[in-house]
């Protein structure tokens, strides 16, 4: 079979398949949500007629009520309490939202009100999302000496071959990942939040650096919560470091593919091909504009024996 159609064919599956994980995960998830779904709405219905046999208000009023209530809460503005309800737009919860736009994160819980804030945040989110992205970058750049290179040098001197060293390395840092940015998190936010769980929390936590962000569970936001001006910057801190690991995971992973053959056989690109060759090119000149500063490579921190750089390792 000639290379293009391989490659058609492939990608053939590949939609083939997506659709049917799609209609996968539809016919699971209606099964499980559907019917909390109906017995929700009979309890409102419920609910509904008890009011109206207890109260001279007509329905059409009490749907009026319930309407625009539903419309404020979309906002981020709750009829529950609302009188001593923190603002949406003050300095700390603006900035937050500003986070949760930059990093495509989402949550919805508080949305512009105005047409002014509307195109604003256009304007915002068209520089921000990339410059995020640079900023993610540019950090995981720099941890990928300490954090892969180097302990993939320490697994091979220990006498891994680079394949089996590869997968170690990546199951570890998952592990890590795990434990550091969902695990404790969660047990956090289920002790902070009071009422989540820690179900709750790790979902909470596999939504946002996913930058899903469903909205369904947002830090910060009960009312007459200690602290919360602090504990939304902690978070804002929170999710900038769990997306900047996940986006090193997701680099290792795709090194780890290339080791072993996947990248090729899916005819993907390779990671090297599309990776900044960060450590070849000088990051600044100095102000006279004769001499560059060249950092140092990260190879160059180990004997060539030992570079323990995906790019260097043949298969086996």
């Amino acid at each position: 079979m000639r290379p293009a159609d391989r490659s058609w064919l492939l990608l053939t599956g590949f939609v083939l398949l997506y659709v049917v994980y799609l209609l996968f995960g539809a016919l699971v998830f209606s099964s499980i949500e559907r019917p909390v779904e109906e017995e929700l709405r009979r309890d409102v219905d419920a609910l509904k007629r008890r009011f109206l046999n207890h109260s001279c208000v007509s329905p059409a009023a009490l749907d009026l009520f319930v309407g625009q209530v539903l419309a404020a809460n979309r906002h981020g503005v709750t009829a529950h309490k609302n009188a001593s309800a923190p603002s949406n737009w003050d300095l700390t919860s603006a900035m937050f939202f500003a986070n949760t736009l930059v990093t495509t994160v989402g949550y919805g819980h508080t949305v512009p009100l105005s047409n002014a804030g509307k195109a604003f945040s256009i304007v915002y989110a068209l520089i921000g999302v990339p410059f995020t992205m640079l900023v993610l970058t540019a950090c995981v750049q720099r941890l990928m000496y300490p954090l892969v290179l180097a302990p993939l040098g320490l697994l091979q001197r220990s006498g891994l071959e680079p394949r089996p060293a590869a997968a170690v390395h990546f199951l570890l840092l998952l592990v890590l990942v795990v434990l550091c940015f969902f695990a404790a998190p969660a047990a956090i936010f289920s002790a902070v939040e009071g009422t989540w769980s820690f179900l709750d929390g790790f979902y909470y936590c596999f939504i946002s650096l996913c930058t899903i962000g469903l909205g369904d569970f947002v830090p910060g936001t009960q009312p007459e919560q200690n602290l919360r001006q602090f504990y939304q910057g902690t978070v804002m801190v929170y999710l900038f470091l769990g997306l900047m690991m996940m986006y090193l995971l997701l680099r290792t992973f795709h090194k780890m593919a290339d080791l072993h053959g996947l990248t090729t056989f899916l005819q993907l690109p390779r990671c090297e091909e599309s990776d900044p060759d960060e450590d070849r090119e000088p990051i600044m000149e100095n102000g006279q504009g004769a001499q560059k500063q060249r950092p140092p490579a990260a190879s160059e921190h180990l004997a060539p024996s030992s570079q323990p750089s995906y790019n260097s390792m043949g298969a086996s």
